[in-house]
């Protein structure tokens, strides 16, 4: 039976939809959910195939968003982290009617690197779906320890990114492969220049895997947007900087109070 796991708390008059990273599942906010949760109608999913979400196959990056989009309210500000902020944008992009305003959180329009783009070279890509197969949790972990690299907490934000992966059952190959082709593969930068509602881009200083140099590209490109960079922070802002992170939530909420 193919249940996608969804968890409302909170009794705030903003809906707010959550979506975690790759590899990853929703114990990912824990250490915001109770704060947030003062503020808005909270909504955790795991992802397809990720932590609860169990018994669905691999599925490009429209499907997944299709799938969540089912469960979800009518109207919400829907945030996105890593590869969490595509699906959000593609449920922006889809659906535009449900969504009051978009964040995305250490994510990219386009994780891979391209001719004058920044990003995840696409071999490093291709390096983590073929040692997925040989070695698939130690490379989960390895990735992992990518994630907060740099900052003063980097060791305790890798235990605990690492203790939410082992908490729950480990998604099938075939599921993370499938999110690694949606990280090297899907281009969103054109589209989302488009887009009529509030976006709020939140990113880590010392994020390696999203690198900073794309914030001023994306202020160009999307005007309408706006960015927010936390300095001390790397791809994880929510576990190192809650307090900063929750605060910009808030002060986004406040537009539609």
């Amino acid at each position: 039976m193919k249940n996608l796991w969804w968890q409302t708390v909170g009794t705030g008059n903003c809906h707010l939809v959550l979506l975690h990273g790759w590899g990853l599942n929703a114990e990912v906010w824990h250490c915001v959910k109770a704060e947030l949760a003062s503020h808005f109608t909270l909504h955790l999913v795991d992802l397809p195939g990720f932590g609860r979400s169990r018994g669905f196959d691999a599925m490009p990056l429209d499907e997944m968003a299709q799938r969540v989009l089912e469960h979800a309210p009518q109207k919400a500000i829907w945030l996105g982290w890593s590869l969490g902020g595509l699906v959000a944008s593609q449920v922006a992009l889809t659906y535009p009617e449900r969504v009051q305003a978009l964040v995305t959180v250490a994510s990219s329009p386009c994780f891979s690197a391209r001719d004058e783009w920044p990003g995840i070279k696409p071999e490093v890509l291709a390096g983590f779906q073929q040692q997925l197969s040989d070695d698939f949790q130690r490379t989960v972990e390895r990735f992992l320890a990518l994630q907060t690299l740099g900052t003063e907490t980097a060791r305790q934000d890798a235990r605990m990114l690492k203790n939410t992966v082992l908490s729950l059952p480990m998604p099938e190959v075939d599921v993370l492969n499938g999110g690694l082709e949606i990280l090297k593969t899907v281009d969103l930068r054109e589209p989302l220049a488009a887009l009529a509602m509030p976006h709020l881009r939140i990113y880590g200083y010392l994020d390696g895997l999203v690198p900073r140099k794309i914030v001023p590209l994306l202020d160009d490109l999307w005007p309408q947007s706006e960015s927010l960079v936390i300095a001390k922070a790397a791809h994880a802002p929510f576990i190192s900087h809650p307090t900063e992170f929750c605060a910009a939530l808030t002060a986004l909420s406040q537009r539609f109070a």
